[in-house]
């Protein structure tokens, strides 16, 4: 049997997000074989069919099973953005269908788990940093914002349309040289938010450290006038800012492309 990478392996095959630098190569064996760690391979069993799929003879799980998996095994913001890269696979998932293949596995383990980021996979999520942030800005307690509101030449990852609020979940990337001269970026953003306050109060901007670190992301949206709607979960933030503020997300072979804006 050839092998079928799995988690964090399919996930850097098929071109999904990927945290920090996995030791491990995961794949997945027969349910009649054992599961362990032989010279740096983790064997998964599988008691159930999962969709396959192969690329230049390399086989690995499916976008939407990679996806399942990652949100049972791993924490759910690492699921929410696997999740939402699913949705915006080729394949054009939906956030019914992740639910359904996760009540179908015949193995409960993570099942709960997964549950939260699957329900809430969403395509406009166009990154990961915006994945993250959604999972942070909701365990806040701040209103759910909507995504990818489009004005009338640009458009702002998430819009808070009471508060008149725009956000951008920018990262560090845009400036570090690979989309052109950081100074020119900046300009075209200044340019940008301005013509976005001709319909929004003000556009707030953070990156991946002040997400996962959680109270710049809070203290950028309080003081622009947003005010939290529900309790903070800080179980759920204090294992985020542990687990995810000293390993940014990445894409093997580079950074996703630029979207027009």
């Amino acid at each position: 049997m050839r092998a079928v990478f799995c988690l964090e392996s399919a996930a850097a095959l098929l071109g999904m997000p990927i945290f920090g630098d996995p030791i491990d190569v995961h794949v997945l064996v027969p349910a009649g074989r054992a599961s362990r760690l032989i010279s740096g391979v983790r064997t998964h069993r599988s008691s159930e069919d999962r969709t396959i799929v192969a690329t230049g003879g390399v086989a690995m799980t499916g976008p939407e099973d990679t996806a399942v998996d990652l949100a049972r095994l791993r924490h759910p913001a690492i699921g929410l953005a696997s999740a939402d890269a699913a949705m915006r696979h080729p394949a054009e998932s939906t956030a019914e269908r992740l639910l359904l293949i996760n009540e179908a596995r015949v193995s409960g383990r993570g099942r709960d788990i997964a549950r939260w980021p699957l329900a809430r996979a969403r395509p406009e999520s166009e990154t990961a940093i915006e994945s993250v942030s959604r999972a942070v800005i909701e365990w806040l307690g701040f209103p759910a914002p909507e995504l990818q509101v489009a004005g009338q030449k640009d458009r702002a990852d998430f819009v808070w349309k009471l508060a008149r609020l725009g956000g951008e979940a920018d990262g560090d990337l845009k400036y570090d040289g690979r989309f052109g001269d950081a100074r020119e970026v900046l300009r075209r953003q200044t340019l940008r938010d301005r013509r976005l306050r001709t319909h929004l109060r003000a556009v707030v901007h953070w990156g991946w450290t002040d997400a996962t670190t959680v109270t710049p992301l809070r203290d950028i949206l309080t003081g622009s006038g947003l005010r939290p709607i529900a309790p903070e979960q800080t179980a759920q933030l204090h294992s985020l800012r542990r687990l995810l503020a000293s390993h940014a997300p990445h894409v093997v072979g580079g950074p996703s492309p630029t979207r027009g804006r």
